[in-house]
C-alpha cells in the first residue's frame, strides 16, 4: 500500500515538476524529450505518430493509477488529495517567488485557467458518472 501511494504521489506531481523544468531541459518522458526527437530527424508524420503514442501511454498510466486509487478507503483518498494539494500549493508559491512581477501575472493567469479546467473536468466526470448510472 505504501509503495502504491508513493508511486501515485510521484505520478501526480510530474506535471508540476515539468512546469518547473528549466528551458531546454528534458520534458515529456526523460530521454525521449525534444532533444531526443530532434536528434532522430523525424518526419512530421513520424513526430505526429510518436506524440500520439506518448499521449496514449499517458492516458494508460493515468487509468492504471486511478484503478489503484479507487481501491483506497475514502479517508485515505481524501488525505492523499489534501496532501497533494498542499504540496502543489507550496511548490507553486516557491516558483512564483522566483518570478518577476510581469511573469507572476502570467503565472497567476495560467493557474486560474488550470483551476477552471480542473473544475470543468470534475463537473464533466460527475456528469459522465451520472449518465452511466441512468443508462444501467
Amino acid at each position: 500500500m505504501r509503495k502504491t501511494l508513493t508511486a501515485v504521489l510521484l505520478a501526480l506531481t510530474l506535471p508540476t515538476l515539468a512546469m518547473a523544468m528549466p528551458e531546454g531541459g528534458p520534458r515529456h518522458g526523460g530521454e525521449h524529450g525534444p532533444r531526443f526527437f530532434k536528434e532522430l530527424d523525424l518526419s512530421k508524420e513520424q513526430h505526429r505518430e510518436i506524440r500520439k503514442l506518448m499521449g496514449e501511454q499517458m492516458k494508460s498510466r493515468h487509468a492504471i493509477t486511478q484503478r489503484y486509487l479507487d481501491k483506497l478507503p475514502a479517508a485515505e483518498q481524501k488525505a492523499m488529495q489534501d496532501e497533494l494539494k498542499a504540496a502543489r500549493d507550496k511548490q507553486q508559491s516557491a516558483i512564483r517567488a522566483l518570478l518577476k512581477p510581469e511573469q507572476q501575472k502570467a503565472f497567476d493567469e495560467h493557474q486560474k485557467k488550470m483551476e477552471a479546467h480542473r473544475a470543468d473536468r470534475k463537473a464533466f466526470e460527475a456528469w459522465k458518472a451520472d449518465q452511466a448510472k441512468k443508462t444501467q
